[in-house]
């Protein structure tokens, strides 16, 4: 779709939402109307950066924020799935939703017919290739190749930007696939390049190490939620809201819960993950499954915990003296009847036993996937640290049946004005976010993995089922 007919879209819905009447003012307060029928509608698309399905039911960075809002308003939130942002912005206009988180910047058009709230989440647009692929050095370079991407208004305008200082540079917007879709194709060298949101980027890196950022194009943009700009209290609802205390809280968490994990990775790394799953995982994947369906955990957790401990090696060993392919301590092999660390199939047992047994100690209390973080974390640094983290959280007013609440407050077991009040003293935190980071993006690469392996090509899989 060429840009002068997308321009001809937006002037057309312009148009007709002007001659319909759709712009003009309301009688009834809007914020009360929402009240009165107790829900808000959020118009957003389905993928890693805004809302999925996960094992305990919806999640998405988007989605979890606007659950914040409704939550503040008491009303009860729902979503209105659309993918194309013209459509999402004729479903607002027509009354079919409230709001649009739609994971992007918009563009100057799109803002023209748009209440645009306050920005929570500096993002970038992308040139991303794989490793082996085109060499871009610098902009110019572009002018010999057809950047792909779906379509967006802020992406068109910046590349209309840059044609006219390099009037060689072309792209194509492929309406029938996502930024995902277009991020797997560069990696199987069906497209050469791709223009992606840094945030769209960064969720799916992991799944392809072969990728990389080859040039970032304009400035960085904020995300915004949109709402119809004759619904004046319910925009200054979202203003009011955004601007507590409370809601930067919960943005911060929301940014260390779904993006900090990606951080401590490089290309070397995950390719290596993606060797061993094919080569070193078929060996021990029985022990794995049978051992989590004894003691009712994921078998693909447990097996992405194992890999952090010892990358599948089941004669591991480390200077403190853990041993073994889930790397237990001889203090907590003996509490779990193991008398031979290095039988692969009996330490898997017994770490797979010990987790649970974390998982039981941490309670009900904590909602999946927290309790879930927070057993892994108890794995690594001990109960006894967890629970001192969980006090000092709650002494800084964070919650502490929350991952990204204990999480926050991890570091601090390394600060002496914090863990001298605390019952077991000092602890390497930061050790223990690093670990758990590092099993959440493990434990996501496996199912897309284990699936390209069965079907010999990699295949859309969707997002991550773990957040």
């Amino acid at each position: 779709m060429r840009v002068g007919k997308l321009r001809k879209i937006w002037c057309g819905l312009a148009m007709l939402i002007s001659i319909s009447g759709c712009d003009a003012p309301l009688t009834q307060n809007d914020l009360e109307a929402l009240l009165s029928r107790g829900e808000i509608v959020l118009i957003t698309r389905n993928n890693s950066a805004c809302y999925y399905e996960g094992p305990h039911g919806p999640v998405g960075f988007e989605y979890d924020l606007a659950k914040a809002f409704a939550d503040h308003l008491g009303v009860n939130l729902r979503l209105s799935i659309i993918e194309d942002e013209i459509d999402m912005i004729t479903a607002l206009k027509a009354g079919q939703g409230d709001i649009i988180a739609s994971g992007v910047p918009f563009g100057s058009q799109s803002a023209r017919l748009l209440s645009l709230g306050p920005g929570y989440l500096e993002v970038a647009q992308q040139v991303v290739g794989r490793r082996g692929g085109p060499d871009i050095q610098s902009k110019k370079v572009l002018e010999a190749y057809t950047l792909w991407m779906t379509g967006s208004s802020a992406r068109i305008e910046s590349l209309e930007e840059l044609r006219r200082i390099y009037p060689g540079v072309s792209w194509q917007i492929l309406t029938a696939y996502s930024a995902e879709d277009l991020l797997q194709m560069v990696w199987n060298r069906s497209l050469p390049l791709t223009v992606v949101d840094s945030n769209t980027m960064s969720m799916n890196h992991h799944y392809y190490p072969e990728l990389t950022v080859k040039l970032t194009l304009g400035h960085p943009q904020k995300l915004t939620w949109a709402t119809d700009p004759r619904n004046r209290q319910l925009k200054q609802a979202i203003a009011t809201w955004f601007d507590r205390k409370e809601t930067r809280e919960t943005i911060k968490g929301l940014v260390e819960h779904y993006y900090s994990h990606l951080e401590s990775f490089d290309y070397v790394d995950l390719a290596r993950y993606r060797r061993r799953i094919k080569v070193r995982l078929p060996k021990y994947r029985a022990y794995f499954e049978a051992a989590a369906q004894k003691y009712k955990l994921d078998w693909k957790l447990v097996a992405a915990q194992a890999y952090q401990e010892s990358h599948w090696n089941p004669r591991a060993k480390s200077y403190t003296g853990v041993r073994g392919i889930m790397m237990l301590t001889r203090e907590t092999a003996a509490s779990m009847n193991l008398e031979n660390r290095m039988d692969v199939e009996a330490s898997i047992f017994a770490g797979t036993r010990y987790l649970a047994r974390l998982h039981r100690q941490v309670g009900e209390s904590v909602p999946e996937p927290d309790r879930t973080l927070m057993a892994l974390a108890a794995y690594n640094i001990g109960f006894g640290h967890l629970q001192d983290a969980r006090q000092l959280a709650r002494r800084q007013g964070k919650p502490e049946n929350s991952w990204h609440g204990v999480r926050s407050v991890f570091p601090l077991l390394q600060q002496k004005k914090y863990y001298r009040t605390l019952e077991h003293r000092y602890a390497r935190g930061n050790e223990a976010v690093m670990y758990v980071d590092r099993i959440r993006t493990y434990y996501n690469m496996l199912q897309p993995n284990l699936d390209a392996l069965a079907s010999d090509s990699v295949t859309a899989d969707g997002p991550p089922v773990f957040p």
